[in-house]
């Protein structure tokens, strides 16, 4: 098979299904795709795939990169998020909450660092970061969590007769009135 076999073979099977999220999304499905590709006779793959690659481009040469960034850090995550809101799962509400944790934590030290004056490229850097922490399949924000920010704030959080439930307790206690 010829390398444009290949790639013809991998552009169809974009077309068939699309992962997103564990979620098979079929390009087919999405009626402005489908009126796209009748009006221009421009296959709508290669419209999904050019939408991608003016999206990256524009990040990578920061032509708006950090609206993009932090629209893609946001719209996504922010509707899976809502979901598992409403869903009866406790599992997927723990994941979207440690996305958020650490994302607000990455953009609190960003803006007190200033990152992007020293770093080149940073806004390309950030995407794929983004993009791996919001990932269900990578673990990304669970691993950033883990590994950076547990260790450095678990003392204060993890003390034994801090949590909410133990000090409601405690003033329970302290407000009854003592039998003599």
């Amino acid at each position: 098979m010829s390398f444009q076999d290949r790639t013809q073979h991998q552009i169809g099977q974009i077309d068939k299904e699309v992962y997103i999220d564990e979620e098979m999304i079929q390009l087919s499905k999405y009626p402005m795709l489908n009126n796209f590709e009748k009006q221009t006779s421009v296959p709508k793959v290669y419209a999904f795939l050019g939408l991608v690659g003016i999206y990256f481009f524009l990040v990578f040469f920061n032509i708006a990169g950090e609206f993009l960034v932090n629209f893609a850090g946001f719209l996504v995550p922010g509707y899976y998020s809502l979901e598992a809101l409403f869903s009866a799962s406790k599992v997927d509400d723990t994941q979207w909450l440690t996305y958020w944790v650490v994302y607000a934590f990455l953009s609190v030290f960003e803006s007190a660092v200033n990152a992007v004056y020293w770093f080149p490229f940073y806004y390309t850097f950030k995407f794929v970061l983004v993009l791996w922490m919001a990932l269900p399949q990578t673990g990304g924000a669970q691993i950033v969590f883990r590994s950076f920010i547990q260790p450095v704030f678990s003392r204060f959080f993890s003390q034994s007769g801090s949590t909410a439930a133990n000090l409601r307790s405690q003033a329970d206690q302290a407000t009854k009135p003592h039998a003599m």
